[in-house]
């Protein structure tokens, strides 16, 4: 199952940032002066819009965000960078004509606040009028709550919103609520906490949790004064996400990206170039066969991607089946040495590089294993919230390697619960080091 939300922003925010960035480079090469005609120029312009952008939340424009709120993140946006222009201007004094500098300023920003606004308005149209990027929901809860909030997703259509049910908890148990959101294929899950028991949400947060579907809470006063949560406005009522992570925070996406690919080049750099045609050599002395071996495995939102591996079995028909066990005849001896020490997750390095791993997250299983585990075992899917890893906090405390029982697969879910949760950079460094250590070690299901 892939997680289906009708969103966008996947592609839409990438393809945005790019023309904004595509327009501070072309105006400025257009107006300012030969002094700031230079390569680190446009990479430092470049990186300090990402910064500022990330700070001052400037593509976080939801389906449900006022066109003042898009007006303020604009202001704030315009306001740093040009602080950081004249800051640039007056540290190397490139230009004296400030004016110059403020003519491209103000292009800019017509151009890209336009096609800001233009992006916007066009998406609540195609919501609206052709029925695109809609969302099913359902409303659980009979009260005023719930009452404002249908009428205000069935008012405005552009909202992109359409609602197949409105239940009571009060005569419908949370068990058929979630019978209909399956034979429905609702995307998000509306539930009102005003009458709602403990035992009645944690029923929901585990349905979405094992299917990737969203909850989001409809909260009374009291609720607002005791939640820790992030909460959003559609109008003015305010709804929370059921499941925030560190990671939901732009900052630390784009902090845990930038790491991820400046360890994976210096990983591919310093150790891959010289390390893969040695490996490569080995593996073809001891058995015909590809060098390296490719498996589909489930990722992000549980989207599948090719996993590389330094190939370490005979070739086979099982490989895609059936896990390695101790004594596993169809492991070759050098591929019994790189498994010991790791050396055969070495090429996921290039799918953190390319985007569809991170250097520390949740391993990703064997597809069948998936499939398995994700019915056989509570929340499973919900460490697909992230992107799996190469290495992770499981895989550091003893939970690597081969699953023998149940209570094997269930600590390692709770470890990267834990982890997607708890996520910081240092907490990153930290199982990267204790990988090491325990490669260097020697650990007892490495086989």
């Amino acid at each position: 199952m892939q997680r289906k939300i009708g969103r966008y922003s996947k592609y839409l925010r990438p393809i945005t940032i790019t023309f904004d960035l595509i327009v501070l480079v072309i105006f400025g090469i257009w107006l300012l002066p030969d002094s700031f005609q230079a390569t680190y120029f446009y990479l430092y312009l470049a990186f300090s819009w990402i910064v500022i952008s990330i700070t001052t939340k400037f593509y976080q424009v939801y389906r449900f965000t006022k066109l003042i709120q898009i007006a303020q993140k604009t202001i704030k946006q315009y306001f740093l960078f040009a602080l950081n222009i004249f800051a640039l201007n007056g540290l190397f004094s490139l230009t004296k004509e400030y004016n110059v500098v403020g003519y491209y300023l103000l292009g800019t920003a017509i151009v890209i606040v336009l096609a800001k606004y233009l992006i916007f308005w066009l998406l609540k149209l195609f919501r609206k009028y052709y029925k695109g990027n809609i969302r099913r929901i359902v409303v659980v809860g009979h009260d005023d709550l719930t009452a404002n909030f249908i009428k205000f997703v069935t008012g405005n259509d552009d909202y992109g919103y359409k609602l197949f049910g409105n239940f009571s908890l009060i005569d419908t148990s949370p068990e058929d609520v979630i019978a209909f959101c399956i034979e429905n294929d609702i995307d998000e899950i509306y539930l009102s906490l005003e009458k709602a028991n403990t035992k009645q949400v944690s029923v929901f947060i585990d349905y979405v949790d094992n299917n990737l579907k969203l909850l989001k809470f409809l909260p009374s006063q009291k609720d607002l004064l005791s939640a820790n949560l992030k909460v959003d406005y559609y109008g003015v009522i305010p709804v929370m996400a059921s499941r925030t992570t560190p990671l939901n925070d732009p900052l630390n996406y784009f902090i845990k990206r930038v790491f991820d690919i400046i360890f994976s080049s210096l990983v591919i750099i310093l150790i891959m170039s010289w390390l893969t045609p040695l490996i490569a050599i080995l593996i073809r002395l001891e058995s015909k066969g590809p060098i390296f071996f490719k498996q589909k495995r489930n990722g992000l939102d549980y989207e599948e991607f090719n996993c590389y591996k330094f190939r370490s079995m005979f070739v086979n028909e099982k490989a895609d089946i059936d896990e390695a066990v101790k004594n596993d005849p169809r492991i070759t001896k050098v591929g019994a040495f790189i498994r010991r020490t790791s050396i055969d997750e070495m090429p996921q390095f290039f799918n953190v590089l390319f985007g569809s791993m991170s250097v520390v997250g949740p391993r990703p299983h064997m597809l069948n294993f998936t499939e398995k585990y994700a019915v056989k075992v509570n929340k499973f899917k919900a460490r697909h919230f992230i992107k799996p890893g190469i290495t992770g906090m499981a895989q550091t405390h003893g939970y690597r390697g081969e699953i023998e029982n149940d209570t094997d697969i269930i600590n390692r879910i709770k470890y990267d619960i834990f982890y997607m949760e708890s996520w910081s950079l240092l907490l990153d460094l930290k199982i990267i080091y204790l990988t090491i250590k325990n490669a260097i070690k020697g650990e007892k299901k490495a086989y």
